[in-house]
């Protein structure tokens, strides 16, 4: 369930910041942002922990700064995966836009762990 909602959130985010900043994230339409977060949540689950254990002398030095750009290469190679229908202007607006996803999802899953309780 955790995965769907993941999902779910990620659409969302993807539609929204493509509207807020069209020049950085073009997105063709929901059903694209819905195949770019389902991609993203593979990625996410499948590569990402492979690549983090693999540069993790660089995240250690870099005090876990270089997670910022693992989280922006997602993203890009998620892009690439999905095809025209999602693209990011720069590789350096992918990550910005990983780390404003970053922040929003964790201020949107503190807020669901709060009402858990």
């Amino acid at each position: 369930m955790r995965f769907l909602s993941t999902v779910l959130i990620d659409a969302l985010l993807f539609m929204a910041i493509s509207a807020f900043f069209p020049s950085s994230l073009y997105v063709a339409n929901v059903e694209m942002a819905v195949v770019a977060a389902f991609v993203l949540g593979l990625l996410n689950w499948l590569v990402k922990p492979i690549v983090s254990l693999l540069s993790l002398p660089i995240n250690l030095l870099t005090l876990g700064l270089f997670g910022l750009v693992i989280n922006g290469a997602m993203l890009e190679l998620t892009a690439k995966l999905v095809g025209s229908g999602f693209q990011f202007s720069s590789f350096w607006s992918a990550m910005l836009i990983a780390i404003l996803m970053t922040i929003v999802s964790a201020i949107i899953a503190a807020h669901f762990d709060k009402s858990d309780e």
